[in-house]
């Protein structure tokens, strides 16, 4: 007899079993590559998921799967219910990570090693004061990097996501690399992807052969080692011999890596999103508030995944900016 396929199988036969949760649509930095120059429209406080409906959600996908939830945002640490959520998630049978900004982290770290979270994405885009408060129209750099010393010194393995663009902190490849010598992070290049809003070009883009290209015009071979990827890794991973830390280059304009795509994005006001470039989403806030079995929405968005980002398969396609003005600003979305 025929078994039904999971919920979270899709057509092509990969599994989801990693559930990244916005918990909020609001940050304390403006980095433009997030949030459009003239801020976006904030969902109404009474259309975002709150505490319990967040656990009821993550509870179902749990028991179809997901071993692994991500709390994202926007920032999720500026959410004042920020703790009830974390210590409800604790109670699940999966591994909890945070991506934050680092900007108030400090304040959280007796808690999050009590709810188990051990690693922790840090968004920084620069090593300069200067250029950082350029990039986020803030002047936190100091905080952010006193904070990420203190996680290190706490033990959370930290992995640092720098999105790499033309002119603004391409010429800053060969530092990140540096920061790994005495530091035991992961420090990850993320290719600049288009969202609405965001003014992106191609031209813009740093790809994952000029950032190599980069690295071994400083490292010979015989330093530059090739690490193994973990399963469903979204990363191409290496580390210089003699560096406590690593790097890894994401590489999703230029080298997708659709085919073994395990993540799924659940939006701060409860709309899944089977895909990050999906103009379509799937209501499941709306279902969970008018007492609905959710199931059947979730096997519909799965099912429906296109096999490489949302259908945009060629460079023409994925390249022409119309193609995102429908989908969402990345700070609306979740990292």
């Amino acid at each position: 007899m025929n078994q039904t396929p999971s919920p979270l199988t899709d057509t092509f036969g990969r599994h989801h079993n990693y559930l990244r949760i916005s918990l909020t649509e609001r940050c304390n930095l403006r980095c433009s590559y997030c949030m459009p120059v003239d801020g976006v429209k904030l969902s109404p406080a009474s259309h975002l998921m709150n505490a319990e409906e967040i656990y009821s959600i993550a509870k179902t996908f749990v028991k179809f799967g997901v071993d692994k939830i991500r709390l994202t945002g926007g920032e999720p640490l500026v959410r004042k219910d920020f703790p009830q959520i974390l210590e409800l998630l604790s109670t699940l049978n999966v591994e909890l990570s945070i991506t934050s900004n680092a900007v108030s982290i400090d304040r959280h770290i007796d808690l999050l090693k009590k709810s188990g979270v051990k690693t922790i994405n840090i968004s920084l885009d620069t090593l300069s004061a200067e250029r950082f408060h350029t990039i986020t129209f803030r002047d936190y750099f100091d905080r952010v990097y006193q904070n990420i010393l203190k996680l290190i010194d706490e033990g959370f393995l930290v992995k640092i996501n720098a999105v790499l663009m033309r002119g603004i902190n391409d010429d800053e490849i060969l530092d990140f690399i540096a920061f790994t010598k005495t530091h035991p992070i992961v420090f990850r290049f993320i290719e600049f992807m288009p969202f609405d809003g965001n003014q992106w070009k191609r031209e813009k883009t740093v790809s994952y052969q000029e950032i190599m290209e980069q690295i071994q015009g400083k490292y010979s071979n015989d330093q530059i080692i090739r690490l193994q990827d973990a399963p469903n890794d979204t990363s191409k991973n290496y580390t210089i011999k003699g560096h406590q830390g690593t790097f890894a280059i994401i590489s999703t304009v230029t080298h997708p890596f659709c085919d073994q795509c395990n993540r799924i994005r659940l939006t701060a006001n409860g709309q899944l999103k089977n895909c990050l470039f999906s103009k379509k989403e799937n209501d499941l806030l709306s279902a969970l508030r008018s007492n609905q079995d959710i199931e059947p929405i979730i096997r519909q968005s799965i099912s429906s995944k296109f096999a490489v980002r949302s259908g945009l398969d060629g460079p023409e396609s994925f390249e022409d900016p119309k193609q995102h003005e429908q989908n969402r600003s990345m700070i609306t979305i979740g990292g």
